[in-house]
């Protein structure tokens, strides 16, 4: 699916949100790499599950052929720093749900590029029919578990002793979901 491009400013900072291009598959390969070597709070370490720019224009192509993905990407001055993506699930049991991811280079944390390029995931998923966006978190990243409760994410259920991080200890993950209006009403019938 594609979105319309949008520009936000935050704390002197302008950034645009667009739907990712087959051109930036070259640049959202590098940038894969470069983010998952810069926290622990994802969960491949540097270079590991490398898709390389064949890969990235697959996943772009498939993105915005289907109604059910959504791939974007944040730019700051022509430099993409960001991206997010949210993949539906096709076996009709699961079709209601899309499961969203995000990565944001560390210089520009504060900006709230992360922030933004939730909320439009969440409303593309809104204005799209989708029930339930799912995401995972690592157990230690506060802000961005109040961030995705402060956007109406809450705490399902956790996976214990999930990761390994290089400290040498095991960490929770925490799987959280967003249920749309029809979901609430359906999750309180259980």
């Amino acid at each position: 699916m594609i979105i319309n491009n949008q520009e936000f400013q935050v704390n002197g900072l302008n950034y645009t949100i667009r739907s990712a291009l087959v051109a930036d598959a070259k640049v959202l390969s590098e940038l894969r790499v470069q983010i998952d070597g810069e926290t622990e709070n994802m969960d491949r370490e540097k270079g590991e599950a490398y898709i390389d720019v064949q890969g990235f224009e697959q996943i772009i192509k498939t993105d915005t052929e289907s109604s059910r993905n959504l791939f974007l990407v944040a730019s700051v001055d022509g430099r993409i720093v960001g991206f997010s993506r949210c993949e539906g699930i096709y076996l009709q049991r699961f079709s209601h749900k899309v499961e969203f991811g995000v990565c944001v280079l560390q210089e520009f944390w504060g900006y709230g590029i992360g922030r933004t390029l939730l909320k439009e995931s969440l409303a593309w998923a809104d204005t799209n029919g989708i029930k339930k966006v799912t995401l995972h978190v690592l157990e230690t990243n506060h802000k961005a578990i109040n961030l995705y409760k402060k956007l109406g994410f809450e705490i399902e259920g956790q996976l214990k002793n999930d990761r390994f991080l290089s400290d040498g200890e095991f960490y929770n993950t925490i799987i959280m979901g967003r249920f749309g209006f029809e979901g609430e009403a359906n999750e309180n019938r259980n």
